[in-house]
């Protein structure tokens, strides 16, 4: 079996191409014409010096892959069974895929070497013979956690990525230990979370491109997997920031039978694949980094939920809505033993589905993570769909947010993770952080899944008759977060009335019903400084978690133009604002208003909603500006955009209803601003900065103002791991503060 791959930047060369422009003049001169310069001229005399220059160098190279391909398919009729190609190459393994035509795959190489170029601030160094463990080692022992393994080209090359100063600091560290480290001559950290910006550009320009699917496999740099269907624009986008999984891909493909590597367009990825193929396979992902000398930190906070979840504390980063809360994010946390819930919220099967791959391939075994899951009230089907992804990927943690009852798809999850232990007892092998705002909601995660709907699980043969009876034996959920007044989704609880009720409904729950495993009860919401952490531990949290203030840091998926904005707002800097997702039941999110008109106008749309019996009873005044200033379009392309996406879900009832009911087509369409207006903050689009929907709480203004004068003051120095350190040590220090003075006021002795 036959593979055909092509390189990246690096194999590019004076001289190369001459045949092939000879033997391809019209496609020579086509991509002369795209790039607005001579491409000979620039390949086979470079006379000015550029082609090493990245803005040149991947046009040039992707040129020359394809007219490789054509002429090797050409020449020899051969058709392979799989395509790959090293970063750049990848764009060449895609056109001869049939992916995308010639010129699209050109521009789109001319736009995404112009921005990688553009980059500034970061850099790259190759590391050579050492391994992946080995390498992981040398960094957590130099404090070089913030820095990106890049490309793993080989079991003995590696490539990191990072800001400029930590890059030439680790080059001097390793150079010290007679490691070889080469700082490579690049003006940006390629393929690592520093290139968000350059993302997020290039996304806004693939948008204008329709991309096919590749005919032909072709493994993607950032999964080590086939393309998925439907995701290529996705997919490139993605690989901007993720890193080249170049060993493991040529791994997945010799477990496919690949028995043959043809090289199209340079001589540099048979060297890596040979070294690939002699080296011993790894038997696991590079361990955990070292772990924390004991501190007061980690002595806050539950044993239980520490031992549990498998954590050194009693600390979890929240699932933020459209992958905010990033896989980036919780790869970081995971490695230093904190629980991260990767975000879903919003997003497609197929890219939540590339997340959990991405987290498990950045985790060694063991190294905790976790998924959110979000209540899909309009649509039980998805999340039904949801959970079994999570479950055939063998998700370990799901954190369920927005529930107001127990759905098949959580009882599925939690009933399906269920077996009896040697020693008789119940062992959970699927848990559930349930975050709540509600008693009665709260009761519900406390109590064993519902009887009626274990029974209809069993009748459809979902679970097994064991299953549903250890179901009955364990609550639905041994992890309660009760959620204060804060970001996204609130009932503006306040901590001190909730928690200690709360506590007494745990406490009557546990003599209720006899668990043998105790349940545990966290508190979110405020969370951004210690003080407020120690406030909550004070209170009889178990474990706390922050959401708010991992939005503004350098692991975050939001765009860069919120994060500029989110770094220097204040405690009373938000405001409340209907939600999208459950826009008619009047329930509320808590969000941005410094700035933007976002919480104004989505509250001017649920008093229209409220005021009028359908879109035709809006005074045509009203009409107009709702158009004009909120939707950027007239009403009837609303609806015909929020009709197909309702007919491409499946959902044509729902499409029946509204244009049965006008009040519901009202709130349909209305609901298209929230989403319209979530994207244009996460695309970073400026143009319709207004309108930026942001989910944020005060907590983020208390963070702000407690590292001003700092570096942490920018949102570029903020790492989630560091913050949560942070915090904890803060917390710590507070608490042991506080019992000091306590001691001296009381005149308790110390000893």
């Amino acid at each position: 079996m036959k593979a055909v791959v092509f390189p990246g930047q690096g194999a590019q060369r004076r001289g190369m191409g001459r045949e092939l422009f000879d033997a391809y003049p019209e496609l020579a001169d086509e991509a002369s014409d795209v790039l607005g310069y001579s491409l000979r001229t620039l390949c086979l005399d470079d006379p000015h010096r550029q082609l090493g220059r990245t803005e040149y160098t991947q046009p040039a190279l992707f040129v020359v892959g394809a007219l490789a391909h054509r002429q090797w398919r050409e020449s020899t009729g051969d058709e392979p069974a799989f395509l790959a190609g090293h970063s750049l190459g990848e764009y060449c393994a895609l056109h001869a895929a049939g992916a995308f035509d010639f010129a699209t795959g050109l521009r789109l190489v001319q736009r995404r070497g112009a921005l990688m170029a553009q980059a500034r601030g970061g850099g790259m160094a190759a590391v050579v013979g050492v391994d992946a463990a080995r390498l992981r080692e040398l960094l957590d022992e130099g404090g070089f956690c913030g820095l990106t393994v890049a490309n793993d080209n080989a079991p003995q090359q590696k490539v990191v990525s990072g800001d400029t100063a930590t890059v030439d600091a680790l080059v001097a560290y390793l150079e010290a230990r007679d490691v070889r480290c080469v700082r490579l001559n690049v003006s940006g950290a390629f393929h690592s979370p520093l290139m968000r910006q350059a993302q997020q550009d290039f996304a806004r320009f693939a948008d204008g491109f329709a991309l096919g699917d590749p005919a032909t496999p072709v493994i993607a740099n950032a999964t080590a997997r086939p393309y998925v269907p439907g995701r290529t624009a996705r997919t490139l986008v993605d690989q901007i920031v993720q890193p080249v999984r170049w060993t493991e891909s040529v791994h997945h493909l010799l477990d496919q039978g690949v028995t043959e590597f043809v090289e199209l367009g340079g001589r540099v990825l048979g060297r890596l694949i040979d070294q690939i193929r002699a080296a011993p396979r790894p038997v696991a992902r590079p361990d955990a980094p070292a772990a924390r000398p004991d501190t007061p930190a980690a002595a806050l906070g539950s044993p239980l939920f520490r031992r549990r979840m498998g954590v050194r504390h009693a600390y979890a980063v929240g699932g933020m809505y459209r992958g905010i809360a990033s896989a980036e994010m919780v790869v970081r946390l995971g490695r230093h033993r904190i629980l991260g819930f990767l975000g879903t919220g919003g997003l497609p099967l197929p890219e939540i589905e590339q997340g959990v791959k991405e987290v498990q391939y950045g985790l060694a075994d063991g190294q905790p993570y976790g998924v959110n899951v979000l209540a899909d009230h309009d649509d039980p089907a998805a999340e039904r769909a949801l959970v079994d992804l999570l479950m055939r990927h063998g998700v370990p943690v799901i954190e369920a947010s927005a529930f107001m009852q127990m759905t098949p798809a959580l009882v599925l999850y939690r009933a399906r993770g269920l077996r009896r232990g040697a020693d008789g007892r119940t062992v959970c092998d699927h848990r559930i952080v349930a975050k709540v705002s509600r008693p009665e909601v709260a009761e519900q995660f406390m109590a064993p899944a519902p009887g009626p709907v274990l029974d209809r699980l069993r009748r459809e043969h979902a679970l097994t008759e064991e299953q549903a009876e250890l179901a009955r034996t364990v609550p639905m959920s041994h992890d309660i977060t009760v959620e204060a007044d804060s970001g996204g989704h609130t009932d503006g609880g306040v901590a001190t009335v909730m928690m200690p009720a709360m506590l007494k409904l745990r406490q009557q729950a546990q003599d209720r019903y006899g668990y043998d495993e105790p349940i545990c009860m966290g508190l979110a919401g405020g969370l951004g400084t210690p003080v407020a952490v120690a406030a909550a531990f004070m209170l009889g949290a178990d474990y706390v978690l922050t959401g708010s203030i991992n939005q503004c840091t350098v692991e975050s998926g939001m765009s860069t133009e919120v994060k500029d904005m989110l770094q220097d707002v204040g405690i009373a800097d938000t405001a409340y604002a209907p939600a999208g997702d459950m826009f008619e039941f009047g329930a509320k999110v808590q969000v941005l208003r410094k700035g933007v008109f976002f919480p104004t106008r989505a509250n001017r749309l649920f008093s229209l909603y409220s005021h009028y019996d359908g879109l035709d009873d809006i005074p045509e005044k009203t009409r107009s500006l709702l158009e004009r200033t909120y939707f950027g379009k007239r009403i009837e392309e609303v609806w015909d955009e929020v009709r197909a996406y309702l007919r491409s879900q499946g959902r044509d009832a729902d499409i029946d209803r509204a244009d049965a009911e006008p009040k519901q087509k009202m709130a349909l369409v209305f609901r298209w601003y929230f989403f319209h207006t979530t994207r244009l903050a996460m695309n970073g689009d400026g143009s319709g900065k207004v309108n930026y929907q942001v989910q944020t709480g005060p907590a983020l203004g208390a963070f702000n103002q407690w590292v001003e004068g700092t570096e942490l003051a920018s949102w570029r120095h903020r790492h989630v791991d560091r913050i949560a350190l942070m915090l904890l040590d803060g917390a710590a220090e507070h608490i042991a503060t506080a019992c000091r003075h306590w001691r001296d006021t009381l005149g308790v002795p110390s000893a």
